[in-house]
């Protein structure tokens, strides 16, 4: 299955994290940024569908900005004002269109790790 997905896990609760808004822009290769997909995880810490789908893969430099910080505030986590993380950036590149690229999110209020996975 080629395409991008991701998922959010929420490490300080040991589970998903539901309502992190994920935008995902590609970059230009002239410059610039392109908003390609705005979306919200579900109950499961994922998105409804691939973000990018199997059909529409394609070479290219992307950029998913995760916004933890909003997710922590509506679980009423205490953090920091303002928060150590708030908005996290992750740019990766995608170099085969028929792979399949999943970039979860593993977070908490004071750290976060990724990693490409199947």
């Amino acid at each position: 299955m080629a395409g991008l997905t991701t998922h959010v896990l929420d490490v300080t609760r040991g589970g998903p994290a539901e309502g992190v808004r994920i935008e995902l822009f590609e970059f230009a290769a002239a410059g610039g940024r392109t908003l390609v997909a705005d979306v919200l995880t579900n109950a499961d810490g994922r998105t409804d569908a691939p973000l990018v789908s199997a059909r529409e893969a394609r070479v290219g430099r992307f950029e998913l900005v995760f916004h933890a910080g909003d997710y922590f505030r509506r679980q009423g986590v205490k953090t920091a004002d303002p928060p150590f993380l708030d908005l996290i950036p992750l740019r990766f590149a995608i170099a085969d269109p028929g792979a399949h690229y999943h970039v979860p999110l593993l977070v908490s209020p004071w750290s976060y790790s990724t990693y490409r996975g199947s």
